[in-house]
């Protein structure tokens, strides 16, 4: 099966012709090429990397082959992925500064994960008690066996846990200052993975956006 982005990429090479700046970026930060850059050319480019030919400063030639992790699924994810890719570039060789965060949102596909973590961290600590309010859990206890639910419990706050601390360095890099970062810790701890994915999401969403307004 023919790849889709490859069939193309006389286009792209030809688009990115006038984006040598970029091409450089890419070079640098995703290429790791330390030497100083004249100019680069894309000359490949498939669902799986791209082909950077680099002309250094002394007039020799350095071919760099960036990958695209994860893979391209198909030609429409060319453009915001190269356009992320830019941001990123440029954030990590200090030539702009990574978009701030400035709203929390708690994504509804993390409802589902929120009220499972609730219900085991309500059963944990409440089952074999004689208050009335732990009644619904001695009797969820009943059924699912209270060592499997203390062992749910262990596993998810350990995940959970460290889904934060990834959280964190989200928050520690795009700003998002002590009150909006611990909402986004917490509730990463209540919802695990959905949460930190969107954030993610809206991160691209901002590097994209920035940088199509300088395109």
């Amino acid at each position: 099966m023919a790849d889709p982005v490859a069939e193309k990429s006389g286009f792209l090479k030809m688009y990115m012709s006038n984006h040598p700046d970029t091409l450089v970026a890419y070079a640098k930060w995703f290429g790791k090429v330390k030497e100083a850059i004249a100019s680069a050319e894309m000359t490949a480019i498939d669902t799986k990397s791209m082909t950077l030919t680099c002309t250094l400063k002394d007039s020799q030639k350095k071919v760099v082959v960036v990958a695209l992790d994860p893979p391209l699924s198909g030609y429409d994810e060319v453009k915001p992925r190269l356009l992320e890719m830019k941001a990123l570039a440029q954030e990590g060789l200090g030539m702009i500064k990574a978009p701030k965060i400035t709203k929390f949102e708690f994504p509804s596909r993390a409802y589902s994960s929120a009220a499972f973590v609730l219900l085991v961290t309500y059963i944990h600590f409440l089952q074999g008690s004689t208050s009335p309010l732990a009644e619904p859990a001695n009797f969820l206890s009943s059924y699912t066996g209270s060592g499997n639910v203390s062992l749910a419990f262990y596993v998810v706050l350990a995940l959970h846990t460290l889904e934060a601390v990834y959280t964190f360095t989200l928050c520690w890099r795009h700003s998002t200052g002590f009150v909006l970062g611990t909402m986004y810790v917490l509730s990463t701890v209540i919802g695990g993975y959905p949460t930190w994915s969107a954030m993610r999401e809206r991160i691209q969403a901002a590097r994209i956006d920035s940088v199509m307004k300088t395109e």
